[in-house]
């Protein structure tokens, strides 16, 4: 007879974890790159801003804690005083030298960006002779220096009598052949031959079409000219330099210089605070503008 012994179960065996999987050799090179170009790129980014900083504190100084003081921490709480004292100096005129640069370089800015428009989408979708050598040339006049061609804009301004003139600085602002490029660039890209070859079976003219069809398609491209143009002329000193004489025709960047020059009367806190404002318009433009700023950069790397 058999006789049928069970088996005691046996204990279930406890639930190791498996070990960790070691990291490849090979990772920690991409994760040491990454660490030291974020390292870097971040002293480039304090570097940059530093001055701005510097811009930002001195701007509340006095003129003796301008200069006695630590550069990059505040002092003496003295914003409120110098705009006063800056709004109020030699009768308003900053006012005034900041109404000048906002003319010029709106004013150029627009009409620089139109004329820029027109000649990119003629060179872009006309065919006729001289077209190579014509855009050459602009592509030339983008390679030269803008203060190389300051004393010809001189020598022929001086020739109709518009020395001494807000024409002495708006003619040469209307004007931009690295906009003339950008336009030219873009409307090969983005405005299509057959849509202008169905408004002109429509009927369309030539220049609704462009009115129309091509200044709509190459808006953001428009407003990234725009903004170069309106940076250059706000910016631009030595065409007003050796152009006006008139100091109530003055763009802030000629008159902020002149009180720095003065060695009579020191004006350090209000050329501090008068830069810092001179800033602000730029900046106000950049983010009003800066969504069709973004679309032109993207379209941009899309065509690359």
């Amino acid at each position: 007879m058999t006789t049928l012994t069970d088996k005691p179960a046996s204990p279930a065996r406890a639930q190791v974890a498996p070990p960790a999987p070691k990291p490849a050799k090979g990772r920690t090179a991409p994760m040491r790159s990454q660490v030291l170009t974020t390292s870097f790129l971040f002293l480039v980014a304090t570097y940059f801003l530093m001055p701005v900083w510097w811009l930002l504190v001195s701007s509340t100084k006095s003129s003796s804690d301008l200069f006695g003081s630590n550069g990059f921490w505040f002092a003496d709480w003295n914003l409120g005083a110098n705009l006063r004292q800056l709004f109020d100096q030699d009768g308003g005129i900053f006012l005034r030298w900041v109404l000048n640069s906002v003319l010029y370089a709106v004013g150029g800015g627009l009409v620089a960006t139109f004329l820029a428009a027109m000649a990119g989408y003629g060179l872009a979708k006309y065919d006729f002779r001289g077209r190579g050598t014509i855009f050459s040339v602009i592509l030339g006049a983008v390679l030269i220096p803008t203060p190389m061609l300051a004393l010809p804009i001189y020598l022929m301004l001086s020739k109709v009598h518009l020395v001494d003139t807000i024409w002495a600085v708006l003619l040469p602002a209307a004007v931009s052949p690295f906009g003339v490029f950008l336009a030219k660039t873009y409307a090969e890209a983005s405005v299509p031959d057959e849509l202008i070859e169905a408004a002109r079976l429509d009927g369309a003219s030539e220049f609704r079409i462009f009115r129309t069809i091509g200044l709509r398609i190459m808006s953001p491209a428009l407003v990234t000219i725009f903004l170069f143009q309106l940076v250059a002329v706000w910016n631009n000193f030595f065409l007003p330099l050796i152009t006006l004489n008139n100091q109530h025709l003055w763009p802030v960047t000629l008159g902020l210089n002149a009180w720095n020059s003065d060695p009579n009367q020191p004006h350090a806190n209000l050329v501090v605070v008068g830069a810092l404002v001179s800033v602000l318009p730029l900046v106000a433009a950049f983010r009003s503008l800066q969504r069709f700023w973004r679309t032109d950069l993207v379209a941009g790397g899309v065509k690359a």
